[in-house]
C-alpha cells in the first residue's frame, strides 16, 4: 500500500489501538481488527459517561444503538436523540467527528419501531507518493443507516431485530497511481437483541440483556474478491441494577462485556510463504463460520481468548428524574488494543427535553498518552410526550 493508504489506515486503527505501545514486552500484541471501526464507537453521551455501558440500562431514545429490545419498555410513546462527538481532539485534529441520530415510536404498549444513522467524518487526507510528493487530497467518510422492530414477549422480556446498511468511502480512484483502483465499500448487517427487566414501576431491580450486532457480510474497497475485510460483528452481555432510595433519589450500577466475533489474526513466523498462506486462510473464512471460530482461534489458546473480552463498568445517579451524574471505566487488555480510561458524565431533563454530556479523563503521558483523552460528547434528546415519565436524556464525555 502507498503512504496515503497507510496514513488513513493508521488514523482509523488509532481509534481502537490507542494504547498498544505501553503493552509489556513479554506479551505478544495481536489486536483483533475490522473494517468500519466507527461502528464500535459509543454513540451517545449517556453511555459514554458510564464507561460505555448501555446494554441493560434503563431505556431511552438511544436504546436502538445498544439493545433494541429495550425500546418497548420506554415510558414515553416516542423520542429522538442527536449526538455530536469531536474525535481525537487530543491529537490536534479539528475536522474529525462522529454524528449520530436515532429515534423510536411505540405502535402500542408491546411494539415499537426504531431508526438511526451514524455519520463519521475523517477529515481531510493528503495523498502522497513514496517521495512525499502531493498527489491530491480526499475527505473520507463513513455512515450507516438502520431500521428496527421490537416487541415485548412478556411484561418483563423483550426481543428486537434491526437491519443496517453500511457505507465506507475511504478513497476514490487510484490516488497513488499504484494500479489499484479504490471504490466505496458497502454491505448490510443485522442486530438481534434480548432484554429482561424486573418489571417494577419505579424502575428498581435487576435488568440484563444480550445484543448480537453487526452480523453481516464482509466489505471490500476494490474489485479484488480476495481483498475483503470483516466488519465488527459483536457479542455484548450486560447487567444493570437500580436502587430507588426514595422518591427523589435513585442510583444504577451497570456492567457490560463485549467480544468481537471476528477471527484473531495469525502470528507471523518469519517465513514469507507460511505467513502468506496463513493470511489467505484468515481472510477467506466464511462469515458465519468466522463468528463461531472467533471463540477458539487465538494462537495462544484459551488464555488469549479471554484477553479479547472488553469490560465496561459504570454508575448513574438521578435526582428527581431531572439531574444526573455518571461515572465509568473501560478496560481492554494491553495486547488487544490497550484502551483503558475513566469517564464522567452529567445529564439534565426538563419536561420533554434532555441534555447529556460526557468527558473522557486524560490517561497516560508522553508517547503513551491516550489520544482519546479530553474527548467530549454531547447529546440532545426529545420526548414526544412531555407529560412526565422516567425516560432519560444525557450528555456525556466519551472516548
Amino acid at each position: 500500500m502507498k503512504r496515503a493508504k497507510s496514513r488513513l489506515t493508521g488514523l482509523l486503527m488509532l481509534v481502537l489501538t490507542s494504547g498498544v505501545a505501553s503493552a509489556q514486552q513479554s506479551n505478544v500484541i495481536n489486536v483483533v481488527t475490522s473494517a468500519v471501526p466507527f461502528l464500535r464507537i459509543s454513540p451517545d453521551a449517556r453511555s459514554g459517561g458510564m464507561g460505555d455501558v448501555g446494554i441493560a440500562t434503563a431505556p431511552d431514545a438511544s436504546s436502538g444503538f445498544w439493545n433494541l429490545a429495550k425500546t418497548p419498555f420506554n415510558t414515553m410513546p416516542g423520542g429522538i436523540c442527536l449526538t455530536y462527538t469531536p474525535w481525537l481532539k487530543d491529537l490536534g485534529l479539528n475536522d474529525v467527528n462522529l454524528i449520530t441520530a436515532g429515534g423510536y415510536y411505540k405502535l402500542d404498549d408491546i411494539q415499537a419501531v426504531t431508526a438511526s444513522i451514524r455519520y463519521f467524518n475523517l477529515g481531510n487526507i493528503q495523498f502522497t507518493d513514496f517521495l512525499g510528493n502531493e498527489l491530491g487530497s480526499f475527505r473520507p467518510r463513513e455512515f450507516s443507516v438502520d431500521a428496527g422492530y421490537s416487541r415485548k414477549l412478556s411484561s418483563k422480556l423483550g426481543l428486537g431485530i434491526a437491519l443496517r446498511y453500511i457505507n465506507s468511502r475511504l478513497a476514490s480512484g487510484d490516488p497513488n497511481n499504484s494500479g489499484t483502483s479504490y471504490k466505496p465499500g458497502s454491505t448490510v448487517a443485522a442486530d438481534l437483541s434480548l432484554f429482561h427487566t424486573s418489571g417494577k414501576e419505579d424502575g428498581s431491580g435487576l435488568n440484563y440483556g444480550l445484543a448480537l450486532t453487526n452480523l453481516g457480510g464482509k466489505i471490500s474497497y476494490t474489485n479484488d474478491a480476495t481483498q475483503k475485510d470483516y466488519i465488527p460483528a459483536n457479542l455484548g452481555l450486560g447487567v444493570a441494577y437500580t436502587k430507588v432510595v426514595d422518591e427523589a433519589n435513585k442510583i444504577t450500577f451497570g456492567l457490560d462485556v463485549h467480544k468481537l466475533l471476528v477471527p484473531t489474526p495469525p502470528l507471523t513466523t518469519g517465513d514469507d510463504a507460511v505467513d502468506q498462506a496463513n493470511l489467505d486462510k484468515y481472510r477467506n473464512q466464511g462469515v458465519v463460520s468466522s463468528w463461531f471460530k472467533s471463540f477458539g482461534d487465538a494462537p495462544n489458546g484459551f488464555s488469549e481468548e479471554l484477553k479479547e473480552f472488553q469490560i465496561s463498568a459504570g454508575a448513574e445517579y438521578w435526582y428527581n428524574n431531572q439531574f444526573a451524574l455518571r461515572a465509568g471505566y473501560f478496560y481492554e487488555n494491553p495486547t488487544k488494543g490497550n484502551r483503558k480510561y475513566f469517564t464522567l458524565g452529567a445529564g439534565l431533563k426538563y419536561n420533554m427535553f434532555g441534555l447529556n454530556f460526557s468527558y473522557l479523563l486524560p490517561s497516560g503521558n508522553g508517547t503513551n498518552r491516550n489520544p482519546l483523552s479530553n474527548t467530549l460528547r454531547f447529546s440532545l434528546m426529545f420526548d414526544f410526550d412531555g407529560s412526565g415519565g422516567t425516560t432519560t436524556t444525557t450528555a456525556t464525555p466519551t472516548k
